[in-house]
């Protein structure tokens, strides 16, 4: 059902209202955790590329520690070049039909990441994950030309407002954008533009021109509507593009949220207070060490210096009535305080609380040149275990909608044929990034010693154990391709040439009555 402009434009404002709650919060987190992707103080309002965003930093722990926590996010759920996911038939399935459709859903896969590699994912992929940081990360994904199929993009949450849709997940995303005045008709084609836009691609095509991008759900059929409108005055909107979608092109995770709030809670918002603290920490720590490199200085007030002129900077000299007894030297040095020794202690605990927060406490330092493949997948299952509940979020919110949006561009664009449905009954998909793989080791180690208890329990707890099935399950969970795998109908072929090999071993050995020659009578 498509929405009037006046509809569109209150939900619009309704939003961004709501949304302004969130300023003050974000706002501190960005610029003091995430400075060059700050666009709160005014960066995008005034339009000034080029500025120096971090002249208010002292302190690069919280940068670094972000920078530190998108890296290990991105290796260890979407490593690059890599294939970090697989599709396998649901429940909806019958048991005979999932091996034929798994070989052909695992060739989907392998095309998914061919097409992959060819778009800019890994690049998108790590800034969206320095904005989930903070608590919420947005990215659109769009049907692509013939080089590139499909296009992602990172959108800074500072220009997306959000609305939950009925089952609590974001399904609304309101977009401030701002293009030249000439790419519109290039972006949309099918845009009707008022009489204002085209005199003004015409007299002015580089100016800037504010709109508003609306992707709202449509809770009677389920599809989306897509709106671009321009406001022409105070008191007029004019819609420029509508569109009907079947699936939204958003992808908007949460890293944690709390109940009634839209927005996300991320690790830098709770280390905030830390981070606060030891940015000013620092910030005195460097104003002491000015003045102890500089000096402040006392002087006698005997009139001809005159007090309104001295101030309390380095090497300064300030006027007194005396410097001790019988009016003491002429110029001595002011007495400071402060316990540099001390300050270094809280500092480091400061850094330390900020770096647990940022998942960056990684033991033994990963800095070191030689590692074993046991320490790897330790630290990846410390880093699965530290993650807890926003390893879950960040699969539902963020694994299953990429996927689901890209094999929908797929499959318009032609590149596949996929009748089923991605929704976890027909199509599941499975992860298997390292850190999945890592939470997958406990399910491995369980079922081979299982199979070790049962092998050493005599003949009938043998029988128990189909070597086959723990052979599938493990290499399932450790994210084996069926292609390196023996199919049901091979390894019947093979267990009917062992049958056939041993058969004739026994019947190439005669009985000893057989084997004795005839003696003559």
């Amino acid at each position: 059902m498509k929405m009037s402009a006046g509809m569109l434009t209150k939900r619009y404002n309704a939003a961004w209202s709501r949304k302004e709650n969130w300023r003050n919060l974000y706002e501190q987190c960005y610029q003091y955790a995430l400075p060059q992707r700050n666009l709160y103080d005014g960066y995008w309002e005034d339009g000034q590329s080029g500025r120096v965003k971090n002249l208010q930093v002292f302190d690069s722990t919280a940068v670094h520690g972000v920078q530190r926590f998108a890296n290990r996010l991105q290796s260890g759920l979407f490593p690059p070049d890599k294939s970090w996911m697989e599709l396998f038939p649901g429940t909806d399935i019958p048991p005979e039909s999932q091996p034929e459709v798994r070989e052909g859903l695992q060739i989907i896969s392998q095309k998914f990441f061919s097409l992959l590699r060819q778009t800019n994912f890994d690049l998108a992929m790590g800034e969206f994950l320095l904005d989930l940081s903070v608590g919420t990360g947005v990215m659109l994904v769009q049907p692509g030309d013939d080089v590139q199929p499909i296009r992602f993009q990172s959108i800074p949450q500072y220009l997306v407002a959000l609305e939950e849709g009925p089952q609590g997940t974001v399904e609304n995303v309101y977009r401030k954008m701002r293009v030249a005045a000439e790419n519109i008709k290039a972006i949309w084609p099918d845009a009707n533009l008022p009489a204002v836009l085209e005199s003004k691609i015409v007299d002015a095509p580089q100016e800037m021109v504010n709109l508003q991008e609306s992707t709202i759900l449509n809770v009677n059929d389920g599809g989306y509507g897509y709106y671009v409108c321009y406001k022409t005055s105070d008191n007029e909107t004019s819609m420029l593009v509508y569109r009907e979608l079947t699936i939204s092109p958003w992808i908007v995770s949460r890293f944690s949220k709390v109940a009634g709030e839209v927005m996300g809670r991320g690790p830098v918002i709770s280390a905030l207070g830390d981070i606060l603290t030891l940015n000013k920490a620092v910030e005195l720590l460097l104003k002491n060490a000015s003045l102890n490199i500089s000096g402040v200085y006392t002087a006698v007030d005997d009139g001809v210096l005159n007090p309104q002129t001295i101030r309390i900077v380095p090497g300064a000299v300030i006027p007194v009535a005396s410097n001790g007894g019988a009016r003491g030297s002429s110029l001595q040095p002011l007495q400071r305080a402060g316990d540099l020794q001390l300050t270094q202690i809280v500092l480091q605990d400061l850094r330390m609380n900020i770096k647990r927060t940022l998942l960056d406490d990684s033991l033994p330092p990963d800095n070191m040149s030689a590692r074993s493949a046991t320490e790897i997948v330790e630290r990846m299952r410390e880093l699965a275990t530290n993650l807890g509940s926003a390893f879950g979020r960040l699969i539902t919110e963020t694994m299953v909608p990429l996927v689901r949006r890209s094999m929908h561009i797929m499959n318009e664009a032609g590149l596949i044929s996929l009748p089923l449905r991605v929704n976890g009954l027909e199509v599941r998909v499975v992860p298997v990034s390292p850190l999945a793989k890592a939470q997958h080791l406990d399910d491995i180690q369980d079922a081979m010693q299982w199979a070790q208890i049962s092998s050493n329990l005599g003949p009938i707890a043998q029988s128990t154990i189909k070597a086959d099935a723990v052979a599938d399950y493990v290499a399932d969970k450790l994210g084996v391709p069926t292609s390196l795998r023996t199919s049901n109908e091979e390894r019947q072929e093979v267990e009917e040439q062992m049958m056939q090999m041993m058969q004739q071993s026994q019947g190439g050995q005669a009985s000893p009555e057989q084997a004795a020659p005839e003696q003559p009578v």
